[in-house]
């Protein structure tokens, strides 16, 4: 007996600097709820939407993007500290 499943792909296709940067996800029987939430997290993980936002948000100055960067990092380092115990 062969388990036939029905399998489409969502691309999610975003404009990159060095070309084009591709995400696929796999919908099972249907599923598009959790796919969209599949795609969702790969895109968090990536930093693909970060990256959009600030190409958007246009020109930073280097001292406003240090203090952004620097904010960034602090915030990181709580957040290892706090997984860590």
């Amino acid at each position: 007996m062969l388990n036939i499943v029905k399998r489409s792909v969502i691309i999610n296709i975003v404009l990159m600097k060095g070309g084009i940067k591709v995400t696929k996800v796999i919908v099972r029987n249907g599923n598009v709820d959790s796919a969209l939430r599949t795609l969702k997290q790969k895109n968090v993980k990536d930093g693909l939407s970060k990256k959009v936002r600030e190409r958007q948000e246009g020109y930073l100055k280097p001292g406003v993007k240090r203090r952004l960067e620097k904010k960034e990092n602090i915030k990181n380092s709580r957040r290892r500290n706090r997984e860590r115990y």
